[in-house]
């Protein structure tokens, strides 16, 4: 099977690349978006560019290429191999994993997404869907609402990366599995606690779902032990055709390239953009077909389309989306309270004056 990485359409990109984006002032941008929003019922659509702030490396650039011109994505197939190689690719995934979890899990929502929860919480938006796995949407609506409404009103295009699941179904939270990740190998057990201790990371290479660590190239993986389904265990699950020991193996519980999201998140997203009477869409180049497909299901629906994103996108050139080139952080808080009575409201006004602002990290060379 031939497999290809997403990306935005070369033609797209050449003409990105000699012309300028039209420019617009922050509060041009801040009364067009307030504008869009008080029209209707909107549904908004996120991707990587809403946690940048949160100190998420985006995959593309202003450009609309990658940023890491090495980048080489994680293929599902390869995770799933059932074969002695597949094994170890799950081995060294899991160490680079079990290591690159504490950094994501300590990542904090940015302002960008308390604005968007709080217009939520007003009712100026409907539910929300995201591409990000990294839970950032769902830390700052808690701020508002149960975890049973929060759970209503966000949809994970692409899953979540603080849960993992076997084979068969059985889902459990990510911090778990990473506790016995660590039962399971005492030596990087240890390892991992001298590096909180100390305070010190190995050499990363932050995505936008994740954090790849880079380890030595003397580094073995083949005693690296991945605990099975415990469930899978208890229920006697055995892949008879199997040569390795076990082949019921965990997976992180968001979609990886080349395997396809689930038709039950498939019709939800769609039932979102239609329940709704507009789209608004930040900080997505749109360059996977699970969310353009999302635009243009808008579109046929004759839905008006408010897009922000800074650089070329795969929507660009196309009718009926009006696209405004400016960073979502610099925005959406003023959004808010354009739109709303914040100030009259403790729990909008102290969602507003939350969020952390990291410096945006850069390119890795």
């Amino acid at each position: 099977m031939r497999l290809s990485v997403p990306n935005i359409p070369s033609s797209i990109l050449a003409i990105a690349s000699q012309r300028n984006a039209p420019s617009i002032s922050t509060p041009e941008a801040v009364q067009r978006i307030a504008s869009f929003l008080s029209s209707g019922r909107a549904a908004v659509l996120t991707g990587a560019g809403v946690s940048v702030d949160s100190g998420v490396k985006a995959y593309r650039g202003k450009d609309g290429r990658y940023m890491n011109p090495d980048y080489k994505p994680i293929f599902y197939q390869e995770l799933i191999e059932d074969s002695p190689r597949g094994h170890s690719f799950r081995q060294r995934y899991w160490l680079r994993a079990y290591i690159g979890f504490l950094p994501v899990r300590r990542t904090l929502p940015n302002p960008t997404h308390f604005a968007i929860a709080a217009l939520q919480r007003a009712g100026i938006v409907g539910p929300l869907i995201t591409q990000n796995v990294d839970g950032l949407h769902h830390a700052a609506l808690r701020h508002a609402l149960t975890e049973t409404e929060v759970d209503a009103r966000i949809l994970e295009l692409h899953g979540s990366i603080f849960k993992v699941h076997c084979q068969h179904g059985h889902v459990y939270p990510r911090a778990v599995f990473q506790e016995r990740l660590g039962q399971a190998n005492p030596r990087w057990h240890a390892y991992l606690s001298e590096l909180e201790r100390t305070g010190s990371q190995p050499r990363q290479i932050p995505m936008a779902m994740y954090v790849v660590v880079v380890l030595d190239e003397s580094v073995s993986y083949d005693d690296f032990v991945v605990p099975d389904c415990p469930d899978c265990n208890a229920e006697g699950r055995r892949n008879r055709s199997c040569a390795l020991p076990t082949c019921y193996f965990m997976k992180p519980d968001f979609v990886f390239f080349g395997e396809t999201i689930s038709q039950v998140v498939k019709d939800r997203s769609y039932s979102i953009v239609e329940d709704a009477d507009r789209l608004f869409i930040l900080g997505t180049t749109l360059a996977t077909y699970s969310a353009f497909r999302l635009l243009k299901h808008a579109l046929e629906l004759r839905k008006p389309v408010l897009y922000l994103n800074v650089g070329p996108t795969r929507a660009d050139g196309l009718p009926g989306v009006d696209k405004l080139d400016i960073r979502t952080g610099t925005v959406m808080t003023d959004v808010v309270h354009a739109g709303t009575q914040a100030r009259n409201d403790p729990v909008l006004r102290d969602m507003l004056l939350s969020g952390v602002v990291k410096p945006h990290v850069e390119d890795e060379q």
